[in-house]
């Protein structure tokens, strides 16, 4: 499942495909806008259709709140220490559970701090942890009042 798509005119990366937006598209940006949404909706329901199972697709947003400390926790650690590989598996968890729920903003931000991380610029990485810190509490908040919380 592809959460980004390529923008036409300058190769940058949108929140969703077209075809896989939700009917209406509600509470989606358009591919090409400058801010992803904060939590797409649809990812969600297609990690649900894709598994069969809505309730499993529930759990694993239950999850994903519960162990927002840890992986936050795990990447300000990381960085701390100036640990490298440490920083580098915790920001690919983050990014890819992120995307997973359908938390394209961190995701988006994730990404960057991975780009940050491999090129060895761990302090750079370290300075954006107020953004994930903010970003991931948005997230959790997002998800917890329209997702898990929401009996279907």
């Amino acid at each position: 499942m592809s959460l980004l798509a390529a923008c036409p005119d300058d190769g940058k990366t949108g929140p969703v495909l077209a075809a896989e937006a939700p009917a209406g598209g509600a509470g989606l940006a358009g591919p090409c806008s400058d801010a992803a949404p904060l939590v797409d909706p649809a990812a969600l329901q297609d990690l649900g259709e894709q598994l069969n199972s809505a309730a499993v697709a529930k759990g694993f947003a239950r999850d994903y709140a519960q162990m927002w400390d840890q992986r936050y926790d795990a990447l300000a650690t990381a960085l701390d220490r100036r640990d490298q590989a440490a920083a580098l598996d915790a920001v690919l968890s983050l990014k890819t559970s992120s995307s997973m729920v359908g938390g394209l903003r961190l995701a988006e931000l994730a990404a960057d701090l991975e780009e940050a991380i491999r090129s060895g610029s761990l302090a750079q990485a370290a300075s954006r942890l107020g953004d994930v810190a903010a970003r991931g509490s948005e997230t959790v908040d997002e998800l917890q009042f329209s997702y898990i919380l929401w009996e279907r």
